[in-house]
């Protein structure tokens, strides 16, 4: 399940794009992230690019310069020639690592190929992004136990955590065409809720607009119908991670959600970050995975020796609010939270596997979600309903304002990295989404 560290990942490497080597950027050689773009304001084709600094490497061009001549067939030429990244998902973990390796050996210090590639970039800045791949099919999962506890006691005070949580990886399947890039605008959705002390709903907008704090799984080389993804194999299937922001409408929720769970609450907008990082940039940051002694250990199927030694992965997680007046002040925005996803009660191996269990079949671009991902800090919390406890602690703001949910005009940025001692940081970028104020009814 592991992938080994090869010269991709030296952490001496630089890169000839002189901005990827500033110690500070998301992108230095050792991540190489893939993306959709198109120069902004253009009508230009989508096609694909690599993050590399402040840059992005036109995968079209970089072809037409023979970058990639060792790989070509006409499932390559097509899928890297595309205007999303399911072709190249399609193709799996073996073509992934060539590519990589290709594109390392092209960009790193010293390359040949640097002449050929240098009119291939476009500055981050005057690009504009698509979704990474078209979304078949959406899960979201439900594997932080910190979130699951602190929103249970809300809303079950008696039985915060049922019993099946720490069995089975909870999930439900959300609405894909709803799913946005970064820069997603929505407006405040409307439904019904049932009021405090009230014996009838109403109908209206929601009142209490949160966040959610996620990491998004997309799924590379799928199964057949009625074939089942082993734990040893479930990362082979993993193109990727990325951000995502599973935007919520909690009084509709509560009154909604039992007992099929969240619908309107949750089907009306999502935001992810337009950088899908490889799990195999992502190897030098894994962790040991463990489950408390005193809890259930995962059944069979759920269960590796490679997933105890480093099932799980190191990566920060953090949550920033910019409020209307802040961008009319220029004022920056405001940390809310950090927190981290080795914190997850359930891997990303796990929830492949228990997905396809009874034969489910993946394909590549289908999406996961992970869940909320809060840590056992209470500053650790990946959503306003838990930061407030429910809407009861007010949120004070540097800039005297206060939030206990969402209001319109605020934006919420997350962003997430990976870094340890002796390595470059590998980041997501951002995402960032903005509540606008409901439609007239």
């Amino acid at each position: 399940m592991t992938m080994p560290l090869n010269e991709t990942h030296d952490a001496k490497m630089l890169s000839w794009v002189r901005s990827a080597n500033d110690g500070k950027t998301d992108f230095p050689v050792q991540n190489l992230p893939y993306g959709v773009f198109r120069r902004a304001g253009s009508n230009e084709q989508l096609r694909l690019g690599i993050a590399i600094g402040d840059q992005i490497l036109d995968l079209n061009k970089a072809h037409a310069q023979g970058v990639f001549a060792h790989l070509r067939n006409a499932q390559f030429d097509k899928a890297i020639l595309g205007d999303s990244l399911n072709g190249l998902m399609d193709l799996g973990p073996t073509t992934w690592s060539t590519l990589r390796l290709t594109l390392s050996r092209a960009l790193r210090e010293d390359a040949a190929q640097q002449a050929a590639l240098q009119n291939c970039l476009l500055e981050q800045s005057a690009a504009e992004y698509s979704m990474p791949a078209r979304i078949g099919d959406y899960t979201d999962f439900y594997t932080s136990i910190h979130h699951a506890t602190a929103v249970g006691k809300l809303f079950r005070p008696d039985n915060p955590l049922l019993p099946n949580y720490k069995w089975v990886p909870i999930g439900y399947h959300g609405r894909s065409s709803s799913i946005g890039v970064s820069g997603q605008q929505f407006h405040r959705p409307v439904g019904q809720t049932m009021p405090p002390a009230a014996t009838e709903p109403v109908f209206g907008p929601a009142k209490r607009m949160d966040y959610e704090m996620e990491i998004g799984i997309f799924i590379g080389q799928g199964n057949a119908l009625g074939d089942r993804i082993s734990i040893q194999e479930a990362e082979q299937h993993v193109f990727g991670l990325c951000l995502l922001n599973d935007w919520s409408a909690r009084d509709m929720q509560a009154w909604e959600y039992q007992p099929l769970g969240p619908f309107l609450a949750k089907n009306f907008a999502s935001t992810i970050s337009p950088w899908v990082v490889t799990l195999e940039a992502l190897a030098p940051y894994r962790k040991a995975w463990t489950r408390d002694a005193t809890d259930p250990q995962p059944l069979a199927y759920l269960e590796s020796t490679d997933l105890r030694d480093s099932g799980a992965f190191d990566i920060e997680l953090e949550v920033l609010l910019q409020t209307e007046k802040m961008r009319t002040d220029n004022v920056p925005p405001q940390r809310l939270s950090l927190s981290n996803f080795r914190h997850s009660y359930w891997t990303v191996s796990q929830l492949v596997t228990h997905h396809t269990v009874n034969g489910c079949n993946l394909r590549a671009g289908d999406f996961l979600g992970s869940g909320t991902q809060s840590g056992p800090l209470p500053e650790e919390a990946g959503s306003l309903l838990e930061l407030t406890e429910g809407g009861k602690k007010p949120i004070n703001l540097a800039n005297g304002e206060q939030r206990v949910f969402i209001a319109d005009g605020d934006s919420i940025i997350m962003r997430g990295w990976a870094q340890k001692n002796g390595m470059p940081r590998i980041g997501f970028g951002e995402v960032l989404g903005t509540l606008l104020p409901a439609r007239a009814m």
